[in-house]
């Protein structure tokens, strides 16, 4: 049975910090074990709400995520998934829509959505949002409904530090050619395109990619081949931080299970779902991706979730992921603020 641990050294200890955001003194700050982030901000009085004192303290909590990455916002009261939209609504403004999908995911309310709807037995690795692309959501918002009976914790990393870990010869490496996503949809070899794309229109879909700088090829009625160049790392709009920012290391075909890895290119015929390539389509080395999946381990922080709880994240500053778990477990998501590469 799990215990939330609010002092002491145990998993989602809680060291004090005599700090506080506000001028009116109506929160506390914390962190969890001596990390860094999250940033744990929680009321100092009953029945404070979080998009009232959010709404009137917005630059506050902007200059603690450029700082920390992440806030944990807990103990706020927050109980329904409409008062979580409002509260993403006041940090980011419109929310965007999950477009361009790499995993399934149900839209809950407005431009809600349920978290990455993968089996409970799997592990998500840690990403940034959307990196596979060349526009992505600054703000990320995760609200705990219910959190799972046994583990189901949704890690995260400061994607500076990442970046810091991974060998200067790979960085470069990366920097100067870039990552190629290759996708193969159709057959159930991964989302459907009408999902990814949210159409059925092939025409709609053609658009999308010459909008978005993506090379795509039809094979017969079903099925759908495309490639794009995107970035390896970024610099941060707001801090000019250097950031490990892609996603070769999870779609690399070297990311699944041997057995799977097997099957799906026995059935695709050597064209897996997803891989991820150099910019001039030459192989990524194993050993450089098991260098990355290990920095980002390093950089690793887990803590509980508690019913009510909600991770605030700069998307470019921390990534996330998924801890299996066992029993009922409901966590939602919100995006907002898009950044789009130029030039």
């Amino acid at each position: 049975m799990k215990t939330n641990n609010k002092s002491g050294s145990g998993p989602g200890a809680i060291t004090r910090k005599g700090i506080t955001l506000s001028q009116e003194n109506l929160i506390r700050e914390s962190f969890l074990n001596n990390n860094l982030l999250p940033l744990v901000v929680q009321p100092a009085i009953d029945g404070l709400s979080l998009t009232q004192w959010t709404r009137g303290n917005l630059q506050l909590i902007k200059e603690r995520l450029a700082k920390n990455g992440a806030i944990l916002f807990r103990g706020f009261n927050l109980i329904t998934v409409e008062m979580f939209e409002e509260f993403m609504t006041a940090i980011a403004g419109d929310l965007l829509d999950y477009s361009y999908r790499s995993t399934p995911r149900t839209q809950v309310s407005g431009k809600i959505y349920t978290s990455t709807e993968y089996p409970a037995h799997q592990t998500i690795p840690l990403h940034n949002e959307m990196s596979y692309t060349r526009q992505w959501p600054m703000a990320l918002g995760f609200f705990c409904v219910e959190p799972a009976a046994e583990g189901g914790e949704t890690p995260i990393a400061d994607s500076r530090k990442v970046f810091q870990r991974i060998s200067s010869e790979i960085r470069e490496r990366f920097n100067q050619k870039m990552v190629r996503y290759v996708r193969n949809y159709g057959d159930a070899l991964d989302l459907p395109w009408q999902d990814v794309f949210q159409t059925e229109n092939r025409e709609e879909v053609e658009e999308f990619c010459r909008q978005a700088g993506i090379e795509f090829e039809w094979k017969g009625d079903a099925r759908l081949r495309t490639s794009q160049l995107c970035q390896a790392i970024a610099t941060h709009p707001h801090t000019g931080e250097q950031v490990w920012f892609n996603q070769a290391h999870l779609f690399h075909v070297s990311s699944l299970d041997s057995e799977v890895r097997e099957s799906l290119l026995a059935a695709a015929g050597d064209e897996p779902p997803r891989n991820a390539f150099y910019g001039d389509g030459s192989e990524i080395g194993e050993s450089d991706l098991e260098e990355i999946r290990s920095a980002y381990e390093a950089e690793k922080v887990t803590f509980p979730w508690q019913k009510g709880d909600v991770l605030l994240v700069d998307n470019m500053l921390a990534a996330h992921g998924r801890r299996p778990y066992r029993g009922p477990r409901k966590i939602v998501v919100g995006m907002g603020e898009l950044y789009e590469v130029t030039g």
